[in-house]
This record gives structure tokens, C-alpha cells and sequence, in this order.
């Protein structure tokens, strides 16, 4: 097998055909792209987390909680108002599996 330092590809190697191991992969993907992208609206808007827990009604612990890669609480409501508070709009798009494995 040859080496590579690519962390999907290591990660690949690792879990196999565990398929709940690479669910739980995935779950926590999704949790860190989700903080990062929470983070990434807020300092492009130009906001710290104190002012946008202000306008959305909460603390900067919360926004704090919210960009922390290992947080698993982010509900729509929340992410609705932050985009709202941020000027945006909040957009889901589902992907079917097939779609996925196309992609990959």
C-alpha cells in the first residue's frame, strides 16, 4: 500500500467497510462545517460574537458553542436567525446517495 498524507484517504484506510464508523465520520464533518461556516458569516459581516448574540438574543458563550467544531446541538431555527441577523439566507440542499457517490 502506498503512503499518502491525505486525511481522507487515511481515514479511508482506517474505517474500511465499518459503515457506522464512517457515519460518525461524516456526522462529525458535517458538525465542523457547519461551526466554520457560522464563523466564516460572522467575521466576513463583521461581527463578534458578542454582537451577534446580541441581535439574535443570546450570549457569545452560545456563538461560541455554535463555531466549536465538536458542537452537535445546531438546530434550523438557530441557523435561520443567524442568517437573518447576518443579512442572509439560510440554504439546505439535499443530496441523494447515488448523487454523493457521483461527487466523491
Amino acid at each position: 500500500m502506498a503512503k499518502t498524507k491525505e486525511a481522507l484517504k487515511i481515514l479511508d484506510r482506517i474505517t474500511g467497510k465499518d459503515v457506522a464508523l464512517k457515519r460518525l465520520i461524516e456526522e462529525e464533518e458535517l458538525n465542523a462545517k457547519v461551526a466554520r461556516l457560522i464563523y466564516e458569516a460572522r467575521t466576513k459581516a463583521g461581527f463578534t460574537q458578542q454582537q451577534l448574540a446580541k441581535r439574535i438574543g443570546t450570549t457569545q458563550p452560545g456563538i461560541a458553542r455554535l463555531e466549536d467544531a465538536d458542537y452537535r446541538g445546531h438546530s434550523l431555527t438557530m441557523l435561520q436567525r443567524i442568517a437573518q441577523a447576518l443579512d442572509g439566507q439560510l440554504e439546505i440542499h439535499l443530496v441523494s446517495g447515488k448523487e454523493r457517490l457521483k461527487a466523491a
